[in-house]
């Protein structure tokens, strides 16, 4: 596997635990400023979740 490709997949693998974190916030009981926030970064951090997900689908197979 290429450097650039483990560096992508680590990367994301490090935003899936952040976004975890704010789905946490998310189900526990209800604090409004704690929500709003959490809501925000979790979308915020999908959308770069899907653009790594993107990124490692355009990387070739066999890249050095």
């Amino acid at each position: 596997m290429s450097e650039r490709l483990d560096t992508l997949k680590k990367a994301r693998e490090r935003m899936v635990e952040e976004r975890d974190a704010h789905a946490k916030v998310l189900a526990a009981p209800f604090d409004r400023d704690k929500a709003e926030r959490a809501r925000a970064k979790f979308v915020e951090t999908q959308g770069l979740i899907d653009a790594i997900d993107r990124a490692i689908a355009g990387e070739p197979a066999g890249s050095p």
